[in-house]
């Protein structure tokens, strides 16, 4: 009898204490999955993601005790952990300081100020002293107002990178072959970046989850992706008939992918590699060497030595840090120590690759440089990394235990999203001045020209979803949107860099404007680009907003060629992910691709290969013209559409029904396509010569 009341108290919406001390920790009550609708939250949700940061409202006793806890401490403080100031503007939260304060600053060089004027760009240390004796602490991120303006207008390529492979790879793209790609592209065709998949460290252990958007590290980049040859030890290394039989080895791995039509094999190619690595790494440093190698170790300091000690353990204990002896489990633990120094040739090991795979990256980005390109490399930032990975071991404390990220409900998907991501906790962030995440950005801007961050709109809120609960039983939690903002744009303009926002799908009223007004891009995809709040029907071009990166797909939508034939929806009606009669669903897919070719006729884009404009070359030619045609700053093409290729990358929706993150680039008739075979393709080149040319197709300067 007790089963129906449990229950309905599980469904029950917060009640008003709860609901107010929900606000006060930033944890939402209610969602708009629509400008039309309200759904509220539930009381177990609400009170799971209190508990996860730090706050008991399990009882009416505790919820009282917890509710006037955070009240008195809001009414006490001076100020808040961080205060951010925007160069050149007021600053909020000292304008609620008691008259005759007194105010200290220590900047990040060590000088000391008893003003805000003129204070330079970074995160320094601020001290309120209040008449009556009161004092507070905070870290105070001062930041430009904006970003740098964008560097022109340009054009490049969209590629997952393990996807590409040369006559070089050992099975999967590297960054020997990033290098060589942006050489080619950034001489030969004139664009002015190559923006990448997630290059984050994986979660070592057999399958490897192969999507780059679940990585054990953000905060370093996976070995995998080395060239190993380029490695100068490499031609030093004593067993050179070991590395003879790898590289064969590896040649068979890449003809298995790019002849007999086999899955890209990660496993299989960082089990070369390493072998290989292992060699490479019993060669002695050269002086020079040796000295790079200590200056990459001291800069990168306790998070370097936390990762490689994480990579050194879960050989010895598997990869899922939970299940490790206890004391094994706490990174500052004597027992860590102990182990730390018996792996100490193992953790030397882990942050030599570390190095190895940083100093490719970076030499890939001087060569875009070198070869003309205005931006260089685009690197991605995955929204969150592996629960049971590097990152989350060696920063527990900022990790809100026991909810994942993932999203609501909403009229795509019924069911919400659980992405299997934990979530930083906002509270902790703010009070060590959002040092994770600085570090991060650091470590990602090191080499690249810009930053794209998925699902940008984490800046301001993420759905937290308690562990056990489907996603509809989950809230959003709010981060501080102008700290992370702050952060953002100091860091990215102190590497001179640009950064992206993927900000497809549903986001909150107001974000958007908030990160246009501080200098960073948001994504605009061809097929969504409709008039929503008239009569649906295709953006003109010069309606689209200037401040954005237009593309026709993304690495989670099917190729054009796919979607101008409508074969995207055959696929899912394969898989069995279609949730409506096939008929209905070719007949959506028909007619919105109908609208749009209608939109190409009118402005007299489709021409090119087949002089009419019929073949499925020249409308993919015609819908780039169109994204020519808009005031974007950058146009963005997706590599496999230069050459026709009709799988997507990744089908989100499945997991083993379809080989996500595992496929090579191939051609229209499904045969994966080489590195070299890209650049001499006359469909690529043509592609790329109506980006190159412009000409009419452009819009008037400024947009």
């Amino acid at each position: 009898m007790t089963a129906p009341r449990e229950e309905a108290a599980h469904h029950q919406p917060p009640g008003e204490e709860l609901s107010r001390l929900a606000e006060l920790h930033g944890v939402a009550t209610s969602y708009s999955p629509s400008p039309d609708r309200t759904v509220p939250a539930t009381a177990t949700a609400v009170t799971r993601a209190l508990a996860a940061l730090g706050v008991d409202a399990s009882t009416p006793q505790a919820l009282r005790t917890a509710l006037a806890d955070r009240e008195r401490h809001l009414r006490e403080r001076l100020l808040p952990p961080t205060v951010v100031a925007w160069s050149g503007s007021p600053v909020p939260a000292l304008t609620a300081l008691p008259d005759g304060t007194r105010l200290h600053v220590t900047t990040e060089e060590g000088g000391t100020r008893t003003s805000l004027d003129g204070l330079p760009p970074g995160v320094h240390e601020l001290t309120a002293t209040a008449p009556d004796g009161r004092t507070a602490r905070s870290h105070l991120v001062v930041a430009p107002p904006r970003l740098p303006s964008v560097p022109g207008r340009s054009h490049g390529l969209l590629v997952q990178l393990y996807s590409l492979l040369s006559s070089r790879s050992w099975g999967m793209g590297d960054l020997g072959d990033l290098a060589e790609l942006t050489g080619w592209a950034g001489r030969d065709l004139g664009v002015g970046f190559v923006q990448v998949n997630p290059l984050h460290a994986a979660v070592p252990g057999t399958p490897t989850d192969p999507s780059p958007y679940r990585p054990s590290s953000r905060r370093f980049p996976d070995p995998v992706h080395l060239r190993v040859e380029d490695v100068p030890e490499y031609a030093y290394a004593d067993d050179q008939e070991t590395l003879r039989s790898l590289r064969e080895r590896a040649a068979r791995l890449r003809a298995a992918v790019l002849e007999k039509g086999e899955l890209i094999d990660r496993d299989a190619v960082w089990d070369l590699k390493r072998q290989a690595l292992e060699l490479v790494a019993r060669v002695p440093l050269g002086p020079g060497r040796q000295a790079a190698y200590r200056a990459f170790l001291a800069e990168q300091g306790q998070a370097l030595e936390d990762h490689a000690t994480w990579y050194a353990l879960a050989e010895v204990h598997g990869s899922d840090w939970t299940r490790w002896p206890e004391g094994l489990r706490d990174p500052r633990s004597a027992e860590t120590a102990r182990a730390r120094t018996e792996l100490r040739d193992r953790v030397d090991f882990h942050s030599r690759l570390a190095w190895l795979t940083d100093t490719q990256l970076t030499d890939a980005q001087r060569a875009a440089r070198e070869a003309g390109m205005a931006v260089g490399i685009v690197h991605d930032l995955a929204v969150g990394v592996h629960p049971e990975g590097a990152d989350t071991w060696a920063q527990q404390e900022y990790f809100a235990a026991g909810m994942s990220v993932g999203a609501p409900p909403d009229a795509f998907n019924a069911r919400g999203q659980d992405w299997g991501l934990p979530p930083w906790r906002p509270d902790r962030l703010a009070a060590c001045g959002y040092a994770p995440y600085r570090s991060l950005l650091r470590a990602l801007f090191r080499s690249a020209g810009a930053l794209r961050i998925d699902h940008v709109m984490g800046l301001f809120r993420l759905w937290w979803v308690p562990q056990g609960e489907p996603p509809t039983q989950g809230t959003y939690v709010r981060y501080d949107a102008e700290a992370m903002l702050a952060v953002l744009v100091l860091e990215a303009s102190r590497a001179g860099a640009m950064v992206i926002g993927e900000d497809l799908g549903t986001v909150e009223p107001g974000v958007r404007e908030r990160l246009r007004e501080r200098g960073v891009l948001g994504t605009s995809v061809l097929w969504f680009e409709r008039d929503w709040t008239g009569d649906g029907r295709p953006l003109p071009p010069e309606s689209w907003r200037a401040d954005c990166l237009a593309t026709a797909t993304t690495h989670d939508l099917p190729p054009t060629a796919a979607r101008l034939t409508g074969e995207h929806v055959e696929l899912r009606d394969r898989l069995g992910l279609l949730t409506r009669p096939l008929d209905v669903e070719r007949a959506e897919a028909a007619a919105d691709t109908a609208e749009w070719r209608e939109e190409l006729a009118r402005l007299g884009l489709l021409t090119g290969s087949g002089g009419d404009g019929s073949s499925e070359e020249a409308e993919v030619q015609a819908v780039h013209r169109f994204l020519l045609r808009t005031p974007a700053h950058m146009v963005g093409v997706w590599l496999p559409d230069g050459v026709g290729d009709r799988r997507p990358q990744n089908l989100p929706g499945t997991w083993d029904q379809y080989p996500n993150w595992r496929l090579p680039v191939a051609d229209a008739e499904g045969r994966p396509v080489t590195l070299e075979e890209v650049a001499a393709s006359p469909r690529m080149r043509a592609l790329m010569e109506v980006l190159r040319s412009r000409g009419e197709d452009a819009p008037p300067a400024g947009g």
